[in-house]
């Protein structure tokens, strides 16, 4: 296994954070650690880093402990982004490559390639200070990948992005995965973890409470789950027979339905209303799977050994 944590604990004053967290995350993958706001990603992310230092447990890297050389093999973006603002774009980017291990002819050769990639040539000899907050996280991103890292770490890397810069940074990071480079990055948008992961931890209270493939977790959860269009108020929707929970978004409605239920009697019901556009039968979303998992208490599952290794 490329990255293993096994059984990591942190407290704070007394309070858990983390609690007994084990992942092994393979070489060559995007794997995201999900969860809500508070549940533990930072500090697990702090810890493989060695910037916190777990209670119990230990991190290694293919085989061996993480210690100081693992961060000249690392790329590591935080959530909170810091570049020098006096320094000119070439200066940062040489120095942070630097601070890697990177000769600066090294560095040198490869600036003008990423900096014409994120748009951002014509500020080459400008300061940091002089660009967009958007324009400085697109710098940051590059400046942590620029010494060919073997393992990147992303803390929200795309929070406060435009569309077109995340798409950019999408497209350098599945570049990065088919050059066989490990892609491990936290967020609590699902959207994002539903595009690009292939593998999952989700961290509920300290705790995990799915771990595996996207393709396996979102299997698990079944395929008792609609996605409608439709012309008209649907808000009756939730109330019909067999409908277990109803989430609506800005273009369509997803339905969680019982076992057993008549889909054909549930899709004429509806049509009785209101216009159909689209009706499908679908595996769930990461959102809702999220939604259902976040309001569990970690705790209970673990008396009841559910957490979804899969």
């Amino acid at each position: 296994m490329f990255l293993k944590l096994d059984r990591i604990r942190k407290e704070f004053n007394g309070k858990v954070a983390v609690d007994d967290l084990s992942l092994e995350v393979p070489r060559g993958v995007i794997y995201g650690i999900i969860g809500p706001n508070g549940a533990g990603k930072t500090t697990t992310i702090r810890m493989i880093m060695n910037i916190t230092i777990p209670d119990s447990g230990s991190i290694t890297l293919e085989g061996a402990r993480v210690g100081k050389g693992f961060t000249n093999r690392v790329g590591y973006l935080p959530e909170e982004r810091g570049l020098y603002k006096k320094m000119t774009l070439q200066e940062i980017m040489i120095y942070l490559a630097e601070l890697k291990g990177m000769a600066a002819s090294e560095s040198s050769k490869k600036l003008d390639y990423w900096l014409e990639r994120i748009g951002l040539m014509e500020y080459k000899n400008k300061k940091v200070e002089e660009l967009s907050k958007g324009m400085q996280q697109k710098l940051q991103f590059v400046t942590t990948i620029l010494h060919d890292p073997d393992i990147l770490i992303l803390d929200e890397i795309f929070s406060g992005l435009d569309p077109l810069n995340i798409e950019l940074i999408k497209d350098i990071i599945m570049e990065m995965k088919r050059a066989e480079k490990t892609i491990l990055f936290s967020t609590h948008v699902m959207e994002q973890a539903e595009k690009l992961c292939d593998h999952l931890c989700m961290i509920s209270g300290g705790k995990k409470v799915i771990d595996g493939t996207l393709t396996d977790v979102k299997s698990q959860f079944g395929k008792n789950s609609i996605q409608i269009d439709i012309e008209g108020d649907g808000g009756f929707i939730s109330s019909l027979p067999g409908v277990k929970k109803m989430t609506e978004f800005n273009n369509y409605i997803e339905l969680h339905i019982e076992d057993g239920t008549d889909t054909n009697g549930l899709l004429k019901a509806i049509a009785d209303k209101v216009l159909i556009r689209r009706f499908d039968i679908v595996e769930p979303s990461l959102y809702d799977i999220f939604i259902d998992m976040a309001k569990i208490d970690p705790l209970e599952l673990e008396r009841e050994g559910e957490v979804a290794n899969v």
